[in-house]
């Protein structure tokens, strides 16, 4: 997996998932699940997306501990 090291050093994936477009109340939290289970440590979403809650309790019940996973979100 291909990272950038960040100003602080730590060291962010490149390529992300993106949840544009992914439906909230079910199939976001899905699919950012299966993401996250595939290795996937860059989650890209946005407010306008409606699915951020859906993002956030996937992140939460992956059992991956949350300092290793990046979530990028616009307003």
């Amino acid at each position: 997996m291909q990272e950038v090291t960040l100003s602080n050093g730590v060291k962010m994936p490149v390529i992300g998932f993106g949840v544009y477009q992914i439906p909230a109340g079910g199939p976001a939290y899905e699919a950012t699940l299966a993401a996250l289970k595939a290795g996937h440590r860059l989650i890209d979403t946005a407010a306008a997306y409606f699915n951020e809650e859906d993002v956030g309790r996937a992140v939460r019940r992956s059992g991956i501990p949350r300092e290793d996973i990046f979530v990028t979100s616009k307003l």
